[in-house]
């Protein structure tokens, strides 16, 4: 199975990337965000204008985009409490992620 990219992806991230940031940066360590947070917090004219008609279609980028902040060190990726190692990818994680701001 080929690595899926963001180019890969038909959509904007733009707005996305903005609502993700500002979430996760509401949040004092150590509390989390789900990703679908970020998705369901953009008006109608945002999701159009990330190419989508519902919130619900951003999941997979955001996944993606998580596990990219994640390896450039901007955050945590946790599973059942849990953070995930650094060595651990997209394709081996199942299930629900949530977010969180790492602290420096």
């Amino acid at each position: 199975m080929a690595r899926l990219d963001m180019t890969d992806l038909n959509i904007n991230l733009e707005v996305v990337v903005t609502h993700l940031n500002k979430l996760l940066d509401q949040r004092q360590y150590p509390k989390t965000m789900c990703p679908s947070e970020a998705a369901r917090a953009l008006s109608k004219p945002e999701l159009d204008q990330s190419g989508v008609e519902s919130w619900r279609d951003l999941m997979p980028a955001l996944r993606l985009l998580a596990f990219e902040m994640r390896d450039q060190g901007q955050i945590e990726i946790l599973q059942k409490g849990t953070v995930l190692p650094p060595t651990q990818t997209r394709e081996e994680t199942t299930g629900p992620i949530r977010l969180r701001r790492l602290v420096h």
